[in-house]
């Protein structure tokens, strides 16, 4: 396999671990159907509602996403900057709109890697060393961690199939 077949392997490689297909459920399904009543509930000794954990898995997947594509791109504050101020969404709308910009996101990080025009192991022009690679891997991972989260909430308030 040359070099180039190489790379194009492991895009495809990344492609799939950004799909969420595999070891694991998807986005969609995790969150399809989610019951309206219990999008702010928190069950009893975990620390964090289905909004709350949709919403950061949104704000921390965009700011990837930003980081990449833009060298002027300003993180939020650490950690408040990536959570949601309330522990349910304002409305159904919202929560709609979190999953639609969710969907959007992962879109914007499936065509990066997708573009072969660019390089997955060359070092952004800003930050400190942070290949495209790099920041698929932790898009990818960050998502897995927080759909497990999803899962264990849904079966925990009774909604999993």
């Amino acid at each position: 396999m040359t070099g180039s077949e190489q790379v194009g392997s492991l895009r495809e490689h990344l492609l799939e671990l950004l799909r969420g297909k595999g070891a694991h459920a998807t986005f969609e399904d995790v969150t399809a159907d989610w019951p309206e009543a219990l999008r702010g509930v928190k069950p009893e000794r975990l620390p964090y509602t289905p909004w709350q954990v949709l919403e950061h898995m949104r704000i921390a997947q965009w700011d990837i996403v930003e980081f990449s594509i833009n060298p002027r791109h300003v993180s939020p504050d650490y950690p408040d900057g990536y959570w949601p101020a309330s522990i349910e969404p304002p409305s159904a709308e919202a929560w709609d709109s979190s999953m639609h910009l969710f969907t959007a996101d992962l879109g914007r990080m499936k065509a990066l890697v997708e573009d072969r025009s660019l390089d997955l192991f060359e070092p952004f022009s800003h930050g400190s060393g942070q290949t495209l690679l790099r920041e698929a891997m932790l898009l990818a991972d960050h998502n897995a961690y927080h759909l497990g989260q999803l899962v264990v909430l849904r079966r925990l308030l009774g909604a999993w199939y």
